[in-house]
């Protein structure tokens, strides 16, 4: 099979796989996809909002569930979530919404509002709005990219192309990188 096939057999069970385990990049290609005609935005959108949604709900509630018994197994974590406990009391509403575009923090934000007192059906709905929001903001993202990379590809040589291309791999490798050593140095 070759890549538009793959495309649109599999598409739409990539975005929703990736989507519901936090997938920013599978809707950026999904949108790259969308503007090249391999799938149709609209679906894109609407599949990774769905699946987001339902990751999210499903990680509220296992922080609802489990969060009194991981908070009495570890006493240390017990001060850090009073804390984010008061940000929620206060700041739930901005706070739930922009979880949504943290990257890398959506299945612990959503398992740290599990574990609060914010109920359940505000969080369904601020979820809700939230997961929409997202899926379009970030399937957008890679329709521009997508329609972006066109213009480069019938305007610039393709061994400029190709460089450049290469020159972005290696600087968001070197980011991811840096911020993975950062996070460890942060850690200790």
């Amino acid at each position: 099979m070759d890549i538009p096939s793959l495309l649109q057999h599999y598409g739409y069970f990539a975005v929703a796989l990736g989507a519901f385990l936090e997938g920013e990049a599978i809707l950026l290609v999904a949108g790259a996809a969308a503007w090249s005609g391999y799938l149709v935005l609209p679906n894109v959108v609407l599949v990774g909002a769905v699946a987001s949604f339902f990751g999210n709900q499903l990680y509220f509630a296992l922080g609802r569930r489990y969060g009194p018994a991981l908070l009495q197994r570890r006493p240390a974590l017990e001060v850090r979530t009073r804390r984010v406990n008061a940000l929620l009391e206060r700041y739930h509403l901005p706070l739930i919404l922009a979880l949504q575009f943290l990257y890398g923090l959506r299945i612990a934000g959503a398992l740290a509002v599990g574990m609060s007192n914010v109920p359940w059906l505000r969080f369904l709905i601020l979820n809700l709005i939230g997961a929409f929001g997202w899926a379009l903001c970030v399937t957008a993202s890679g329709y521009g990219f997508g329609r972006g990379l066109a213009y480069l590809q019938q305007h610039i040589d393709a061994d400029v192309a190709w460089r450049v291309l290469v020159l972005l791999m290696v600087a968001v490798l070197a980011w991811i990188f840096l911020r993975r050593k950062g996070e460890k140095a942060n850690a200790r």
